[in-house]
């Protein structure tokens, strides 16, 4: 997917809540997935553990949508998971897509998850996993993730993922 298409799908699905701007959401899902999938297909066994981390990108960005259009969650919830999504979009991240392909979600996964787990201090795990579409508990999930966060990015960007959030 291109950059201008991500954006665009990004746009419609933010700016729209009807079954349009799902559809687009799902189409966007869609793409990201097939694209990490053909990614972990040409590397084989070489990419290990991080493959399976790196599926939970798209469920984990679908999840951000659904919890930005979702009453229930508070405005400064809203903000926060807003600028989770927009760190998916952002071209120049910690560690790029456009520049090192699907691996760059990683850091996006990791700073994604940190959002939902702050975001659990005051929201209702429920409507987390309400909206969740991936395979295991999503409490599960972030559970994982924060703690393979280390061996994932490394600590140095962890600790700034951290750092910008406080």
């Amino acid at each position: 997917m291109s950059e201008q298409d991500f954006e665009e799908t990004m746009r419609e699905s933010t700016e729209v809540t009807g079954p349009v701007s799902r559809e687009r959401a799902n189409r966007f899902y869609d793409r990201m997935r097939d694209g990490i999938r053909r990614y972990l297909d040409g590397k084989g066994s070489a990419v290990g553990k991080t493959g399976e981390y790196l599926m939970l990108a798209p469920d984990v960005f679908v999840l951000l949508w659904r919890l930005v259009n979702d009453s229930r969650v508070s405005a400064k919830n809203k903000v926060m998971l807003g600028s989770g999504l927009a760190y998916y979009l952002f071209p120049l991240d910690i560690i790029p897509e456009g520049l090192i392909g699907p691996l760059g979600y990683i850091d996006d996964l990791v700073f994604a998850v940190y959002l939902l787990n702050k975001m659990l201090t005051d929201t209702d795990a429920a409507i987390l996993r309400e909206h969740w579409s991936g395979g295991d508990d999503v409490l599960e999930t972030i559970r994982k993730v924060l703690q393979a966060a280390d061996n994932l990015v490394g600590s140095d960007i962890l600790g700034k993922i951290k750092k910008a959030m406080k």
